[in-house]
């Protein structure tokens, strides 16, 4: 019994042409053809980039099939599971801005290092050599992030039986150095905002006294403000989506999202300062179809990173502060509360996290401690008035 090993060029493929012609493209996957028992028919199987897995793979079949113990293997390779993850499990189970950051992570890092190797061929040493490149290019908390999707998609696979076990549970997250989140003092906060331009100082000064995301900030709408109650009411995100036609040329389109979590549809307090701000910007705001807070000249959506590119980076430099990202704004609404002495329970429902923990995870170091107080307070606790020096010592030594 003999087979063969047959050269492809996914490339070629792609163009129309035969697949094993010669060519200097790199887009190679060698692929073993043979045949097994009385079927007639022609059997293959996709190998990879590397023509010794090939022939090791053709001498292992043949041998099996001389044997009569072979049972030909489901394969595919990881880009064609990869499209049938994101089109069928991903797009069904996921939020549209997250479905298109997982296409992005596939596209970006994936493909390049397992995109015509069969998922069976996904090892831990080729797994390893990724983790290495990504910590060299992007660092470790890229890494870390994009590895939880990868092992979510090995898991699919291993239940969807296109292969035995998943190979990435076996790579651990990267360690990463804790570094102290930035964010606006209160006199940088005013400096912040004097270098401002209206409208977009009032848009800043929501962010810095609600702590609302980006995308809810935009998203907002004039019926989401309780003048009464004095509270604003997240109720939705604008999502913002750059799309490519046919033809090459960038189509800008949007739409209203729900907030990140079930927890993210909160009622945030308005400061007098704040509120005074918004009925000002009400006025002098222009009209907008969807009845939106911060819109452009026009009354539709802001693009978020023009807004940020160019208002809210200029505008740093102008009070001559660091440059900071625009979710640090968020950050900077959490100290303040914290400043106040707020408690973590206020805070968790003022900035929406789904469990308290992560507010205590996230900003935990910046409440205050002050143990020699704790001390004494737990002194007066146990023992009242008794001070420390009056305890006999008739029992020690």
């Amino acid at each position: 019994m003999r087979g063969s090993i047959i050269r492809r060029c996914l490339t070629c493929r792609r163009e129309g042409k035969k697949g094993g012609t010669k060519c200097a493209h790199k887009e190679i996957v060698y692929a073993i053809a043979y045949y097994v028992g009385g079927e007639g028919k022609q059997k293959w199987e996709t190998i990879g980039p590397n023509k010794k897995d090939a022939e090791r793979r053709l001498a292992e079949v043949i041998s099996q099939i001389n044997a009569g113990t072979y049972n030909r293997p489901v394969e595919r390779l990881f880009k064609d599971y990869a499209q049938q993850w994101l089109d069928t499990h991903a797009k069904a189970t996921v939020k549209e801005s997250t479905l298109r950051s997982y296409r992005s992570v596939v596209r970006i890092h994936f493909l390049p290092a397992f995109g015509i190797l069969p998922l069976s061929k996904i090892n831990i040493e080729k797994l390893l050599k990724f983790k290495a490149d990504v910590l060299e290019k992007r660092g470790p908390k890229t890494f870390n992030n994009i590895i939880v999707l990868l092992k979510t998609m090995l898991k699919h696979a291993r239940k969807w039986k296109y292969i035995p076990e998943n190979p990435a549970e076996e790579i651990q997250k990267a360690r990463i150095e804790s570094a102290e989140m930035d964010f606006l003092k209160p006199e940088e906060v005013q400096a912040f905002l004097k270098a401002a331009y209206e409208p977009y100082r009032t848009l800043f000064l929501t962010a810095i006294m609600t702590g609302m995301r980006r995308g809810e900030l935009l998203g907002l709408q004039w019926g989401d403000i309780d003048w009464i109650s004095n509270q604003i009411y997240v109720r939705r995100s604008l999502y913002w989506l750059n799309e490519k036609e046919e033809s090459g040329r960038m189509v800008a389109s949007w739409k209203f999202v729900p907030p990140k979590s079930k927890r993210s549809i909160r009622a945030i307090v308005m400061s007098p300062y704040l509120k005074k701000a918004l009925e000002i910007h009400k006025i002098t705001s222009p009209v907008s179809e969807n009845e939106l807070v911060f819109s452009n000249p026009k009354g539709n959506p802001m693009d978020p990173d023009n807004m940020v590119k160019r208002e809210f980076h200029p505008a740093l430099v102008a009070a001559g502060l660091r440059k900071i990202r625009f979710h640090d704004l968020r950050h900077s609404y959490c100290a303040l509360l914290i400043s106040l002495n707020e408690s973590p329970k206020f805070i968790q429902s003022q900035l929406g996290h789904a469990s308290i923990q992560t507010t205590l995870d996230r900003y935990g170091h910046l409440f205050p401690i002050d143990s020699e107080k704790v001390g004494k307070k737990l002194d007066a606790k146990v023992f009242g008035k008794k001070k420390v020096n009056k305890v006999s010592t008739k029992n020690l030594g």
